[in-house]
């Protein structure tokens, strides 16, 4: 068994908290001029994300417990370690790393992510 734990984390981080607050608007249109090292391992449960631009983002370890994360292109962003139990992901893109059922036992069981390259 590990000796690391993961837990999510509520952070003060200005870009991550406009996600916490589902300000996706404000994170867009702030993305690219602010810092985004913030956005792994964090604790985005239970939010409306719809609309964010996640392109080439890390949010590895993060946890996105039913979060709306419908139509969000995941394809350049790194999910690794991520957990999406009951998460809404009608029309995602996931990274062709991510089988579908790998993302299935996530969803249904909460394990976290694991990339197959």
């Amino acid at each position: 068994m590990s000796k690391r734990e993961i837990k999510p984390q509520v952070k003060q981080d200005p870009l991550y908290q406009f996600l916490r607050h589902e300000d996706v608007d404000s994170f867009n249109k702030n993305r690219e001029t602010m810092d985004d090292s913030q956005l792994s391992g964090g604790d985005y449960r239970g939010r409306d994300l719809r609309k964010m631009n996640a392109r080439g983002l890390d949010f590895s370890s993060a946890y996105f417990r039913n979060c709306d994360l419908s139509g969000i292109d995941f394809r350049e962003t790194n999910l690794e370690g991520a957990s999406l139990l009951d998460a809404k992901v009608s029309g995602v893109y996931f990274p062709d790393e991510l089988s579908p059922e790998e993302i299935r036992l996530s969803l249904d069981h909460g394990t976290r992510l694991r990339y197959h390259k």
